[in-house]
């Protein structure tokens, strides 16, 4: 990924949050986490036609979320290399009622993956304090963090997605006596 890359971008219009909502393009997004490809590579990478990642690209660029890096001459024809605008993408949260994009694309890449592949899923229910809940927080972060900081291109893709929140009251359940 090229050095000169602002850590974060908040997607904030509604053309970047069309973009970030599509799953194909989230994949995109993904495939071009560490290093630069071309439309070519893109779509290998994401199992994609030519045409399609062309289309997908072409509205993240639009959009500001990836860029082009670099272009080189190849047989007459310029090769363009695309990358994130940004180290990380960060979602607004979603209006009340509406889907979490990123959890909803989670689980699409989690069923997509092969299944003959190590996984790590679990649900935990806890009970902490507000402090507690602060710093485990905190701390889900900074492991995440410490392993983006040891990330080699190299290696095989692998996918970290928490969500560390207090859900909704429970709604009392209406019992009926007959």
């Amino acid at each position: 990924m090229p050095d000169d890359l602002p850590e974060t971008l908040h997607v904030t219009t509604e053309e970047q949050l069309r973009a970030v909502s599509n799953l194909t393009r989230h994949r995109i997004m993904a495939a071009l986490r560490f290093e630069p490809a071309t439309i070519t590579q893109i779509a290998q990478r994401v199992g994609l036609a030519k045409g399609s990642s062309s289309y997908h690209v072409r509205l993240l660029e639009r959009a500001g979320l990836v860029k082009v890096v670099r272009t080189r001459k190849v047989r007459g024809v310029t090769e363009r290399y695309y990358a994130m605008a940004a180290r990380s993408v960060v979602l607004p949260e979603p209006a009340p009622g509406q889907p979490d994009l990123l959890l909803r694309n989670t689980v699409a890449d989690l069923e997509a993956s092969p299944p003959d592949t190590e996984r790590h899923v679990r649900m935990t229910h806890l009970r902490l304090t507000d402090r507690q809940l602060t710093e485990l927080g905190e701390k889900l972060h900074a492991l995440a963090d410490e392993y983006r900081a040891l990330s080699d291109p190299a290696l095989p893709d692998a996918s970290l997605t928490f969500a560390l929140f207090r859900p909704a009251p429970r709604q009392a359940q209406e019992t009926t006596t007959e």
